[in-house]
């Protein structure tokens, strides 16, 4: 196999050791080494290798937990396996919606799947903390790559041109874990490569201020990212910036209380026509097989986050805990392509009920298991209570097997162009300028017309139609959270699933649970921190 940045990200990385903690907004974060040999100093930037192997740091955590693989876990409190970023994401995008539910009874889990945690809840904690982490490694890849401090060390013009391009990654990626902060949490600090290093406690800002900080940072950033489509894959370009400008631009009503949509709809439209990606003219299942970085799939992956058996020994992160713990019950997990199942997440009935049948017929993306497994959640603890999710699977698209089976191939795709599609569509619907109605039909037929279903007319292209196809596309993609919360379904009683709330049939939930609470460990290290409404 080629040696990529793929390989450079999720294997040189662990021998290097490269490891920080973090104090300053957690009031742990403190960017010093735990060990001698573990380290990000003058030193270690006099090799000139060293600033690539920095930037693939930041890309490597979005998928594993520590160093070496899940070991030497970078969030104090959590294990490596459980504070994996990705991970994260998709426990506290999907398990509070209709989308999943997970079985495990770990510690605080099984109020995600209630809506009923509080700010003790460890994994909350440990997305807020996993989120200022890559912000801390991002601020200190900055600090460090000045123009004062590359010429002090007699950097070559050649790798200064490079570098440069690495700060504007680090900066989207800071600005992506920004932007889960806001999402999730609302209200928090912000700290950059100007603030100094060590303990001190950051201003807490409003969501209206992180929003801004983010669309400047965003905006900035056309200048200086890869062209589109020009870059290493699994690293961002400007079209990356692009979609997440687009996507906090859709959510603007529920950040800062105002519209954007025409900004939404005019950076989609500029996606779809100009950046060179293009829709996956390949079948639906393709995009989540092993190969998917190869088979056709990957020519509408914006931002993927990479995967290699080989490369990667995070046998409990990223994408390993995602197929894993969806295989339980009679599956036999060699088919998804794996060693073994953990008998954890699958789906509720509601989110079953958004397709015509449970059996991948009239729509290819159903992709459900119902042998033994019954339909209604009775008991939130066996697995066979719901039905499972087959849609992620470390086999090839041809069928052949994946490098491995402990750990799985399967990149993720954290944006890709069928949701810019998505995107556009709702805008217009809702009303932006920029937009066209007959294009968003287009654009909607032709995700239809991959899944194998019927197309819709603009009578149908409704509000309620676009969140039900938005789940019916990106399930499990780590949107439904975000997706609900900006249609008023997330909590409250317009739109009710089993668990949700804590009972079976499911009932009402209070609405300053749209946001997470800051955690309590947080606010302890950092007591100008202050609480969310209702926690």
């Amino acid at each position: 196999m080629k040696i990529s940045f793929k390989h450079i990200s999720y294997f040189f990385l662990f021998i290097l050791g490269l490891n920080l903690t973090l104090t300053s907004c957690t009031g742990d974060l403190d960017v010093t080494p735990r060990d001698k040999n573990e380290f990000l100093s003058e030193t270690f930037f006099q090799d000139p290798a060293s600033y690539k192997q920095v930037l693939a740091k930041l890309y490597a955590g979005l998928y594993v937990g520590g160093n070496d693989g899940d070991g030497k876990p970078d969030i104090a409190g959590l294990g490596g396996d459980f504070s994996s970023y990705l991970r994260l994401l998709f426990v506290t995008q999907e398990l509070p919606t209709d989308e999943s539910i997970i079985a495990w009874a770990d510690g605080t889990l099984p109020t995600l799947n209630t809506q009923m945690w509080s700010p003790a809840n460890e994994f909350l904690a440990g997305a807020y903390s996993r989120a200022f982490y890559e912000i801390s490694v991002a601020n200190e890849f900055l600090r460090q790559t000045t123009d004062e401090k590359l010429t002090a060390r007699g950097v070559d013009a050649g790798l200064k041109a490079q570098i440069a391009t690495f700060r504007a990654e680090a900066r989207f990626l800071r600005a992506f874990s920004y932007y889960n902060l806001m999402d999730l949490f609302g209200n928090v600090p912000i700290t950059t490569e100007a603030d100094p290093v060590g303990l001190f406690y950051p201003v807490q800002k409003t969501r209206a201020e992180v929003f801004a900080y983010i669309e400047s940072e965003l905006k900035d950033l056309d200048s200086s990212l890869a062209a589109s489509k020009s870059n290493e894959y699994g690293r961002v370009d400007k079209t990356a910036a692009k979609f997440l400008l687009a996507q906090i631009y859709l959510n603007s009503k529920v950040y800062t209380g105002v519209e954007k949509n025409n900004e939404a709809a005019a950076l989609c439209n500029d996606i779809i026509t100009s950046s060179g990606y293009t829709f996956a003219n390949v079948p639906y299942n393709y995009l989540f097989s092993a190969d998917n970085n190869r088979n056709g799939a990957q020519s509408e992956f914006i931002f993927p986050v990479i995967s290699d058996g080989n490369a990667i020994r995070a046998v409990g992160g990223g994408m390993s805990f995602i197929i894993h713990a969806s295989i339980g019950g009679s599956m036999v997990s060699s088919n998804l392509g794996m060693d073994g199942g953990w008998q954890g997440t699958r789906t509720r009935k509601e989110f079953v009920a958004l397709f015509p049948d449970a059996t991948a017929t009239a729509d290819k993306r159903g992709t459900f298991y119902t042998d033994g497994q019954s339909l209604d959640i009775k008991n939130v603890g066996a697995f066979t209570d719901g039905y499972a999710v087959t849609k992620f699977i470390n086999v090839n698209s041809d069928g052949s097997k994946a490098q491995r089976t402990d750990v799985p191939d399967t990149d993720f795709p954290m944006f890709r162009l069928s949701d810019v599609y998505l995107m556009y569509a709702e805008a217009t619907v809702r009303g932006a300028s920029t937009g066209n109605i007959g294009n968003a039909v287009t654009y909607i037929n032709q995700i239809r017309a991959r899944a194998k279903t019927t197309p819709i007319s603009s009578a149908d292209l409704t509000l309620d139609f676009i969140l039900a196809e938005r789940g019916r596309e990106l399930f499990w993609e780590c949107h439904r959270r975000t997706d609900l919360i900006r249609f008023g379904k997330f909590t409250g009683g317009s739109k009710i699933w089993q668990w949700k709330g804590g009972s079976m049939n499911g009932n009402a939930t209070e609405s300053f649970r749209d946001l997470m609470p800051i955690p309590a460990r947080n606010i302890q290290a950092n007591p100008t921190l202050k609480q969310n409404p209702g926690y």
